[in-house]
């Protein structure tokens, strides 16, 4: 029931963001949602007939080679996200196109995001994606980006150029926004600590909080003095804590703070995972 309401939340997001931002202005987005508005603009058919034929492809292609639970989520969220804009009628918030591009696409990463947490996809570009990196080697955030590039080169054509890299400011946004959603306040953060007082450190961290500490065998550069390394992967809510341990300790420690992409395993706090 609570991945249901996320969903629900979602969709609402994005017609949120279509209605209310993106469509008065004329601009697009990426991904499937972009090459539907941009072919109801070229042969005046409605947009959420569009947005679910244009799907229904990745969808079967999705269903035959990926996980089916994920893929029949993401069709139903799919199905209720053309719904949705057949129903709803939101108002327009602005015609400044710098607030439509930036908070249009904030409203889409929002409500796209959302539906991932539920384990559901509103778009078919993901679906394309993860099917043709396992055909092609290719990460899928490089197909992804090779896919929304060509979409913005159509655009350009039909749009113009200007309402074109608008549309490439919605994307950014929306693809930012997503990522918060998804990462946020949980993103794993990688901090190196190099201190005379590491096994301190190592001890209070151990016995203070359930976080995994890896030491190395490192060497000064310039000094040749052997000393050991400390190395913690903890979420970005955690760092402030981890730094008042370290200064309490030694104030003069030298800590590399650095953003991962991803991690697993060991004493890892687990994060999100959806089965594709």
């Amino acid at each position: 029931m609570k991945n249901f309401f996320k969903t629900c939340l979602g969709i609402l997001s994005v017609v949120f963001g279509l209605e209310g931002f993106l469509l008065p202005n004329h601009f697009i987005d990426g991904g499937i949602t972009g090459i539907s508005m941009l072919a109801s603009t070229a042969i005046n058919l409605p947009l959420p007939i569009l947005i679910f034929l244009i799907n229904l492809p990745f969808l079967i292609i999705g269903f035959r080679q990926l996980n089916k639970k994920f893929i029949f989520k993401s069709s139903l969220a799919i199905l209720g996200l053309a719904l949705a804009l057949f129903i709803f009628t939101m108002p327009i918030i602005t015609h400044d196109k710098l607030i439509a591009a930036v908070f249009g696409g904030f409203f889409l990463g929002v409500g796209i995001g959302l539906s991932i947490r539920a384990g559901a996809a509103l778009d078919g570009t993901e679906i394309l994606a993860i099917w043709a990196s396992k055909k092609t080697g290719l990460t899928i955030g490089n197909i992804i980006l090779f896919f929304n590039a060509f979409i913005f080169l159509v655009g350009a054509f039909y749009l113009g150029t200007e309402k074109a890299l608008y549309s490439v400011l919605t994307y950014y946004s929306a693809s930012k926004t997503l990522d918060f959603i998804l990462n946020g306040l949980e993103e794993y953060t990688g901090i190196t600590i190099i201190s005379p007082l590491n096994e301190t450190i190592r001890q209070n961290i151990k016995e203070n909080t359930s976080w995994g500490v890896t030491v190395y065998k490192g060497k000064g550069g310039f000094s040749e003095q052997e000393q050991e390394i400390l190395f913690c992967v903890i979420t970005r809510l955690e760092v402030p804590k981890l730094k008042s341990i370290v200064e309490e300790i030694d104030s003069n420690a030298f800590l590399i703070t650095h953003s991962l992409n991803e991690a697993s395993g060991g004493m890892v706090k687990r994060k999100l995972s959806i089965e594709i």
